[in-house]
């Protein structure tokens, strides 16, 4: 019977031996990584064909890869055009709705204008006035701004004289008053010229 001693000393021979069949094995698969690969004859017909295969190939490739660019351009440049002509669509009917209730705001303006100065009708001409804040708001909501201000100089893009007067009390080519408020859309588009008096 075997002592612990040579069981030892065999089971550590064993595994040394292990270890050595298994740094050969790298041993020789990094010889065999380091081999040269076999050479490939080719005639020169044979070669000159692979290169312009090579060749065409590349040139199929670029454009492909043109026509893939081209496309998404192509496709990006539809989507904005598209948003373009939908932001002026609906720029257009919010001008058009706009229109038909302007003249109702300037009668409301004109009111309170001339509202009465009797205590009587005090609650009545504030009702009028909190209408008219509220139509204002709407415009204000909708980007609609008003283009015309007293003491403002004219610019004859959105204002149109009615009058063209002499006034002491304003330099030459100023509004002297507000006759119909003007009104300019979000686009900068004037949706309607304002009537003013001017100083000349």
């Amino acid at each position: 019977l075997m002592t612990k001693d040579k069981k030892k000393k065999s089971a550590e021979s064993m595994e040394e031996a292990e270890r050595i069949r298994k740094d050969e094995e790298v041993i020789e698969e990094a010889e065999e990584a380091t081999e040269e690969p076999e050479t490939v004859t080719l005639s020169r017909e044979e070669y000159e064909r692979l290169q312009k295969e090579l060749a065409d190939a590349r040139e199929d490739a670029v454009e492909n890869l043109n026509a893939k660019l081209r496309a998404i351009a192509d496709n990006s440049n539809y989507r904005k055009q598209l948003d373009r002509e939908k932001a002026q669509m609906r720029m257009n009917i919010t001008g058009e709705v706009t229109k038909k209730f302007l003249p109702v705001l300037d009668d409301i303006n004109l009111a309170l204008k001339n509202r009465p100065v009797d205590v009587e009708v005090a609650a009545w001409s504030e009702g009028i006035e909190l209408v008219a804040k509220k139509l204002n708001t709407i415009l204000e909501q909708q980007g609609i701004e008003p283009v015309a201000k007293e003491n403002e100089a004219f610019a004859p893009t959105c204002h149109e004289a009615i009058s063209s007067e002499e006034s002491p009390d304003h330099d030459s080519e100023v509004i002297i008053e507000v006759m119909q408020q003007g009104y300019r859309l979000p686009d900068g588009r004037v949706l309607r010229p304002a009537l003013v008096r001017v100083a000349r």
